[in-house]
């Protein structure tokens, strides 16, 4: 068996019930369906993180795009001569 170790969390009554739920419908245990949820966000999370630091290596070195051409570029879209994206 791998390495384990047991967390315990307070969730909410509804929200116990919507994992109780999965797992029976995936006919598979509570545990399971925590551990992939889990798994997924922390995921999603340091993706998260990776993204903001590059974006801020490009702010550091000013590859950025003017707030007000993202904002006239936005404005246009709605009307019948859009502008093309706005570059850096």
């Amino acid at each position: 068996m791998s390495d384990t170790k047991v967390l315990t969390a307070h969730v909410p009554r509804g929200l116990a019930e919507r994992v109780d739920a999965m797992a029976a419908r995936l006919e598979r245990s509570r545990g399971w369906v925590v551990k992939q949820a889990l798994a997924a966000w922390i995921d999603q999370e340091e993706e998260r993180h990776r993204m903001t630091l590059e974006a801020l290596q490009d702010v550091d070195a000013g590859r950025v795009i003017d707030h007000q051409a993202v904002q006239a570029w936005a404005d246009s879209l709605g009307t019948d001569k859009p502008l093309p994206p706005p570059s850096a």
